[in-house]
């Protein structure tokens, strides 16, 4: 059996108790799909910053270079110091530095829990390394800048070689779905930088005939997910877009815990929540760890498809079938849902299951 090396970051708040979760349902999935998963550990986030003086210490990127897949907890990034002072914006670098540039996040209904807005199945793909973020679009220094103190001023960037590779992963997996891109934009306003994004995807459209593609102004698209997000398929879109269409699009399907996600690059992913560290309820066992588990999920159908490893593409359909019929039911499901199941309970509810 070949090892599966996946490097595990707990990070902050609730995220020490959603990876543990995280890891029993792994485990239990090695246990029935012989995965050969072997866990390691770095410390990250606010221990780390209280150990090493920073939030990523030194060593860690290399030690995920070497790994198969990463498992990322969340991150209390409001709570760091300036970077020059160790509070390094743990998300930016591991997608920047370690080029997992397509951030893929799904979302849709769930049989039997109640959904916000109608039936609906999505991905958005977004692109995760440049766009209007300061601390991922400098050589160096930061893009965000005051010129006084009443004057601040942020620089957007956006490139033909991101705009291309993120569209061209969305016209791929259109192809494994329903056929349907829907290209997110405010090019009526960010004329030159929407505009290059919008030339870029439509460049490599033409290398898909077969995708019907949809150009949607983000404001629009915002108003049309909540009216019939049925209508979509696959959404690409830049960094900022995208990140605040994907939390709305979880949340209309039933909650924003729910929401897989992953960074992935062509040589390796990162699976990673979307939701926030939650630091209010960091230690009561109060924590839905739904997001993590889907991730990893996601992580292990990834595996299968870049390592040619079946047998994770079966545990990864098993976990996403147990979490389907825990939410089904509202006495299996976590607190945040209607249920009385805490953290632990609810991720022995799913390993059970998979152990059958």
């Amino acid at each position: 059996m070949v090892a599966v090396k996946l490097l595990v970051m707990a990070g902050d708040g609730i995220g020490e108790e959603i990876t543990a979760a995280t890891l029993q349902v792994l485990r239990a999935a090695d246990g029935r799909f012989g995965l050969g998963l072997d866990f390691e550990e770095a410390e990250i986030g606010l221990k780390a910053l209280a150990r090493h003086g920073t939030t990523l210490p030194e060593g860690v990127l290399e030690r995920a270079r070497a790994s198969d897949g990463i498992i990322l907890g969340p991150i209390s990034h409001l709570d760091y110091p300036p970077p020059e002072e160790g509070g390094v914006n743990i998300s930016g670098v591991v997608r920047v530095q370690l080029d997992l540039y397509a951030n893929v996040r799904p979302a849709r209904t769930r049989p039997g829990l109640p959904a916000k807005g109608g039936s609906f199945d999505l991905v958005i793909m977004r692109e995760a390394t440049e766009g209007f973020y300061p601390d991922r679009n400098m050589f160096a220094g930061r893009a965000e800048f005051m010129t006084d103190p009443d004057t601040a001023l942020s620089i957007r960037k956006i490139t033909r070689k991101a705009s291309e590779r993120i569209a061209r992963r969305s016209y791929e997996l259109a192809m494994k779905r329903r056929g349907k891109v829907a290209v997110i934009h405010k090019a009526n306003t960010f004329r030159l930088s929407d505009g290059l994004f919008l030339d870029a995807v439509r460049s490599v459209a033409r290398d898909f005939p077969e995708v019907e593609t949809e150009e949607v102004i983000v404001d629009a698209m915002a108003a049309l997910l909540v009216r019939e997000p049925e209508r979509f398929d696959v959404i690409c879109a830049t960094n900022f877009h995208a990140d605040i269409l994907s939390d709305l699009a979880s949340e209309l399907s039933g909650s924003l815990g729910l929401a897989g996600s992953v960074n992935a690059g062509d040589a390796l992913c990162c699976a990673q929540a979307q939701h926030g560290s939650a630091p209010d309820i960091a230690g009561q066992d109060r924590a839905n760890p739904t997001s993590l588990i889907l991730s990893a999920a996601m992580l292990l159908d990834w595996l299968a498809e870049k390592r040619a490893l079946p047998a994770c593409a079966e545990a990864a359909r098993a976990i996403d079938q147990a979490i389907d019929a825990a939410l089904a039911r509202p006495e299996t499901r976590t607190a945040d849902l209607g249920g009385a199941l805490g953290t632990r309970a609810f991720a022995e509810r799913i390993a059970g299951a998979l152990a059958g």
